[in-house]
Protein backbone atom coordinates (compact mmCIF):
# COMPACT_ATOMS: atom_id res chain seq x y z
CA UNK A 1 0.00 0.00 0.00
CA UNK A 2 1.24 3.48 -0.91
CA UNK A 3 1.86 5.95 2.15
CA UNK A 4 2.41 9.35 2.89
CA UNK A 5 5.38 11.61 4.39
CA UNK A 6 4.27 14.27 6.49
CA UNK A 7 7.17 17.32 6.90
CA UNK A 8 6.87 19.81 9.41
CA UNK A 9 9.02 22.49 11.13
CA UNK A 10 8.86 22.79 14.82
CA UNK A 11 10.98 24.75 17.53
CA UNK A 12 13.86 22.41 18.89
CA UNK A 13 12.93 22.38 22.18
CA UNK A 14 9.80 20.80 21.50
CA UNK A 15 10.93 18.09 18.67
CA UNK A 16 10.84 15.26 20.65
CA UNK A 17 7.73 15.76 22.49
CA UNK A 18 6.09 16.95 19.20
CA UNK A 19 7.55 13.19 17.88
CA UNK A 20 6.32 10.86 20.46
CA UNK A 21 2.85 13.07 19.95
CA UNK A 22 2.47 12.29 16.29
CA UNK A 23 3.05 8.72 17.01
CA UNK A 24 0.46 9.30 19.72
CA UNK A 25 -2.35 10.47 17.42
CA UNK A 26 -1.49 7.72 14.43
CA UNK A 27 1.70 8.70 12.61
CA UNK A 28 3.57 4.98 12.07
CA UNK A 29 6.92 6.64 12.54
CA UNK A 30 8.74 9.58 13.23
CA UNK A 31 12.07 10.84 12.21
CA UNK A 32 14.12 13.87 12.53
CA UNK A 33 15.62 14.73 9.31
CA UNK A 34 18.09 17.80 9.87
CA UNK A 35 18.69 20.21 12.97
CA UNK A 36 19.08 23.68 12.60
CA UNK A 37 19.63 26.17 15.33
CA UNK A 38 16.44 26.73 16.97
CA UNK A 39 14.06 24.75 15.01
CA UNK A 40 14.21 20.93 13.61
CA UNK A 41 12.80 18.86 10.64
CA UNK A 42 10.27 16.39 11.78
CA UNK A 43 8.66 13.75 9.01
CA UNK A 44 6.07 11.37 9.88
CA UNK A 45 5.07 8.32 8.10
CA UNK A 46 0.83 8.15 8.26
CA UNK A 47 -1.40 5.76 5.66
CA UNK A 48 -2.61 7.75 2.74
CA UNK A 49 -6.24 8.00 3.55
CA UNK A 50 -4.99 9.80 6.99
CA UNK A 51 -5.95 13.45 7.56
CA UNK A 52 -2.64 14.77 7.81
CA UNK A 53 -4.24 18.15 8.76
CA UNK A 54 -6.14 16.76 11.75
CA UNK A 55 -3.37 14.19 12.81
CA UNK A 56 -0.77 17.08 13.33
CA UNK A 57 -3.24 19.10 14.68
CA UNK A 58 -4.00 16.31 17.56
CA UNK A 59 -0.10 15.99 17.98
CA UNK A 60 0.41 19.83 18.69
CA UNK A 61 -2.27 20.00 20.97
CA UNK A 62 -0.86 17.07 22.92
CA UNK A 63 2.90 18.45 22.59
CA UNK A 64 1.78 21.55 24.43
CA UNK A 65 2.13 23.92 21.20
CA UNK A 66 0.49 27.06 20.83
CA UNK A 67 -0.86 26.01 17.15
CA UNK A 68 -0.53 23.48 14.60
CA UNK A 69 2.93 23.87 12.53
CA UNK A 70 2.53 24.28 8.83
CA UNK A 71 3.39 20.91 6.83
CA UNK A 72 3.93 19.64 3.41
CA UNK A 73 2.91 15.80 2.60
CA UNK A 74 4.65 13.96 -0.46
CA UNK A 75 2.97 9.96 -1.38
CA UNK A 76 5.82 7.19 -0.49
CA UNK A 77 5.65 3.94 -2.28
CA UNK A 78 6.19 1.08 0.28
CA UNK A 79 9.58 -0.01 -0.81
CA UNK A 80 10.16 4.11 -0.87
CA UNK A 81 9.37 3.92 3.40
CA UNK A 82 11.05 0.83 3.60
CA UNK A 83 14.75 2.31 1.71
CA UNK A 84 13.98 5.63 3.55
CA UNK A 85 13.76 4.44 6.68
CA UNK A 86 16.92 2.13 6.70
CA UNK A 87 18.81 5.40 5.60
CA UNK A 88 17.62 7.85 8.04
CA UNK A 89 18.70 5.58 10.92
CA UNK A 90 22.19 4.64 10.70
CA UNK A 91 24.34 3.11 13.23
CA UNK A 92 26.31 4.81 15.61
CA UNK A 93 29.16 4.38 17.49
CA UNK A 94 29.18 6.16 21.21
CA UNK A 95 32.38 6.46 23.20
CA UNK A 96 34.77 3.47 23.90
CA UNK A 97 32.39 0.69 24.09
CA UNK A 98 28.58 1.13 22.58
CA UNK A 99 27.04 0.77 19.06
CA UNK A 100 23.84 1.32 18.64
CA UNK A 101 21.97 0.45 15.57
CA UNK A 102 19.03 -1.10 13.69
CA UNK A 103 18.29 -4.53 13.00
CA UNK A 104 19.67 -4.70 9.23
CA UNK A 105 23.09 -3.17 10.39
CA UNK A 106 25.99 -5.18 11.44
CA UNK A 107 27.95 -4.01 14.33
CA UNK A 108 31.53 -4.01 14.25
CA UNK A 109 33.98 -6.78 16.45
CA UNK A 110 34.37 -5.42 19.85
CA UNK A 111 31.35 -3.13 20.13
CA UNK A 112 28.61 -3.78 23.33
CA UNK A 113 25.57 -3.82 20.43
CA UNK A 114 22.15 -2.47 21.36
CA UNK A 115 19.47 -3.33 18.33
CA UNK A 116 16.67 -0.52 18.09
CA UNK A 117 14.86 -0.19 15.23
CA UNK A 118 12.55 2.71 14.30
CA UNK A 119 9.24 2.42 16.28
CA UNK A 120 6.23 3.80 18.26
CA UNK A 121 8.53 6.01 20.77
CA UNK A 122 11.27 8.57 20.10
CA UNK A 123 14.93 7.70 20.90
CA UNK A 124 16.44 5.21 18.33
CA UNK A 125 20.51 6.71 19.16
CA UNK A 126 20.79 9.55 16.10
CA UNK A 127 19.35 12.44 17.40
CA UNK A 128 22.58 14.65 20.02
CA UNK A 129 20.43 14.26 22.78
CA UNK A 130 20.39 10.58 23.02
CA UNK A 131 23.71 10.35 22.05
CA UNK A 132 25.22 12.99 25.23
CA UNK A 133 23.07 10.13 27.86
CA UNK A 134 24.57 7.52 26.11
CA UNK A 135 28.01 9.00 25.77
CA UNK A 136 27.82 9.65 29.87
CA UNK A 137 26.55 6.01 30.70
CA UNK A 138 29.51 4.61 28.54
CA UNK A 139 31.80 6.87 30.62
CA UNK A 140 30.40 6.25 33.98
CA UNK A 141 28.91 2.82 34.17
CA UNK A 142 31.71 0.01 35.67
CA UNK A 143 28.95 -2.97 36.75
CA UNK A 144 26.40 -3.36 39.06
CA UNK A 145 25.14 -0.43 39.21
CA UNK A 146 21.24 0.59 39.92
CA UNK A 147 20.14 3.10 37.20
CA UNK A 148 16.71 4.70 36.67
CA UNK A 149 15.81 6.37 33.29
CA UNK A 150 13.03 8.86 33.72
CA UNK A 151 10.94 9.52 30.73
CA UNK A 152 12.26 5.78 29.29
CA UNK A 153 10.44 6.53 25.48
CA UNK A 154 12.15 3.49 23.66
CA UNK A 155 13.91 2.39 26.74
CA UNK A 156 17.34 2.85 24.42
CA UNK A 157 19.57 4.58 27.67
CA UNK A 158 17.90 1.78 29.87
CA UNK A 159 18.89 -1.25 27.67
CA UNK A 160 22.47 0.63 27.15
CA UNK A 161 22.87 1.35 30.31
CA UNK A 162 22.33 -2.62 31.60
CA UNK A 163 24.62 -3.90 28.14
CA UNK A 164 27.13 -2.00 29.79
CA UNK A 165 27.08 -3.89 33.21
CA UNK A 166 24.28 -1.92 35.59
CA UNK A 167 22.70 -4.41 37.49
CA UNK A 168 19.19 -3.25 37.98
CA UNK A 169 17.11 -0.93 35.19
CA UNK A 170 14.28 0.54 36.09
CA UNK A 171 12.61 2.66 33.65
CA UNK A 172 9.04 5.74 33.97
CA UNK A 173 7.10 6.87 31.04
CA UNK A 174 3.69 8.70 31.30
CA UNK A 175 2.99 6.82 28.30
CA UNK A 176 1.62 3.25 28.90
CA UNK A 177 2.38 2.37 24.87
CA UNK A 178 5.77 3.94 25.31
CA UNK A 179 6.36 1.42 28.37
CA UNK A 180 5.27 -1.41 26.68
CA UNK A 181 7.71 -0.62 23.53
CA UNK A 182 10.53 -0.03 26.06
CA UNK A 183 10.13 -3.56 27.57
CA UNK A 184 9.58 -4.94 24.09
CA UNK A 185 12.75 -3.65 22.78
CA UNK A 186 14.59 -4.54 26.31
CA UNK A 187 13.32 -8.70 25.54
CA UNK A 188 15.24 -8.26 21.51
CA UNK A 189 18.10 -6.98 23.51
CA UNK A 190 18.55 -10.13 25.77
CA UNK A 191 17.68 -7.51 29.28
CA UNK A 192 15.08 -7.42 31.80
CA UNK A 193 13.62 -4.16 32.04
CA UNK A 194 11.56 -2.92 34.97
CA UNK A 195 9.54 -0.16 33.22
CA UNK A 196 6.52 1.87 35.20
CA UNK A 197 4.10 4.29 34.95
CA UNK A 198 5.65 6.78 37.86
CA UNK A 199 3.20 6.48 40.43
CA UNK A 200 3.82 2.81 40.07
CA UNK A 201 7.71 3.08 40.58
CA UNK A 202 8.98 1.52 44.13
CA UNK A 203 10.41 3.49 46.74
CA UNK A 204 14.35 3.77 46.93
CA UNK A 205 17.06 5.07 44.97
CA UNK A 206 19.74 4.79 42.21
CA UNK A 207 23.49 4.88 41.56
CA UNK A 208 22.75 6.62 38.44
CA UNK A 209 19.65 8.56 37.10
CA UNK A 210 18.88 9.93 33.84
CA UNK A 211 16.78 11.95 32.29
CA UNK A 212 15.81 12.81 28.75
CA UNK A 213 13.03 14.95 28.51
CA UNK A 214 12.25 18.76 28.04
CA UNK A 215 14.03 21.65 30.30
CA UNK A 216 10.68 22.97 31.70
CA UNK A 217 9.83 19.04 32.68
CA UNK A 218 13.70 18.76 34.03
CA UNK A 219 13.20 21.78 36.18
CA UNK A 220 9.84 21.28 37.87
CA UNK A 221 11.28 17.09 37.87
CA UNK A 222 14.64 18.52 40.15
CA UNK A 223 13.52 17.90 43.58
CA UNK A 224 11.73 13.95 42.70
CA UNK A 225 14.78 13.01 41.08
CA UNK A 226 17.31 13.84 43.49
CA UNK A 227 15.18 11.85 45.77
CA UNK A 228 15.94 9.17 43.74
CA UNK A 229 19.51 9.68 43.63
CA UNK A 230 22.03 8.44 46.37
CA UNK A 231 23.96 9.96 47.79
CA UNK A 232 27.65 10.29 45.76
CA UNK A 233 25.06 8.75 42.67
CA UNK A 234 25.04 10.67 39.78
CA UNK A 235 22.34 12.46 37.29
CA UNK A 236 22.72 13.34 33.61
CA UNK A 237 19.87 15.35 32.13
CA UNK A 238 18.99 15.89 28.17
CA UNK A 239 16.94 17.16 26.00
CA UNK A 240 18.31 20.74 27.04
CA UNK A 241 19.41 23.66 24.67
CA UNK A 242 22.76 25.44 25.42
CA UNK A 243 20.58 28.60 26.09
CA UNK A 244 18.52 26.89 28.78
CA UNK A 245 21.20 24.60 30.72
CA UNK A 246 22.06 27.36 33.23
CA UNK A 247 18.30 27.17 34.26
CA UNK A 248 18.31 23.60 34.71
CA UNK A 249 21.30 23.09 36.35
CA UNK A 250 20.09 25.96 39.12
CA UNK A 251 17.39 24.11 39.79
CA UNK A 252 19.54 21.17 40.96
CA UNK A 253 22.07 22.84 42.61
CA UNK A 254 20.46 22.43 46.09
CA UNK A 255 21.22 18.53 45.89
CA UNK A 256 23.90 17.99 43.37
CA UNK A 257 27.31 19.95 41.49
CA UNK A 258 25.37 20.36 38.48
CA UNK A 259 26.87 21.80 35.50
CA UNK A 260 26.70 21.38 31.83
CA UNK A 261 29.14 18.92 31.42
CA UNK A 262 29.37 17.58 27.60
CA UNK A 263 27.96 19.82 24.21
CA UNK A 264 26.47 17.82 21.27
CA UNK A 265 25.66 20.43 18.43
CA UNK A 266 22.89 23.13 20.22
CA UNK A 267 22.03 20.39 22.55
CA UNK A 268 23.70 20.51 26.27
CA UNK A 269 24.09 17.73 29.11
CA UNK A 270 23.35 18.81 32.37
CA UNK A 271 25.30 16.40 35.14
CA UNK A 272 26.28 16.06 38.65
CA UNK A 273 27.14 14.16 41.76
CA UNK A 274 24.40 14.34 44.61
CA UNK A 275 25.86 15.28 47.29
Amino acid sequence: MPWRAVTLLVEAGAAEAMSEALVEAGAHSVCIENLERERQTLQAIIAIGEDAGGLVARAAHAAGLSRAPEFTTAELADDDWVRKSQTQFPPVEIGERLWVGPSWHEPPAGRIVVRLDPGLAFGTGTHPTTQLVLRFLDEHIQGGERVLDYGCGSGILAIAAAKLGAARVDGVDVDPQALQTACANARRNGIELRATLPEALPAGSYDIVVSNILAQPLVVLAPLLAGRTRPRGRIALAGILQAQAAEVAAAYAPWFDAQTRALHEDWALVAGVRR
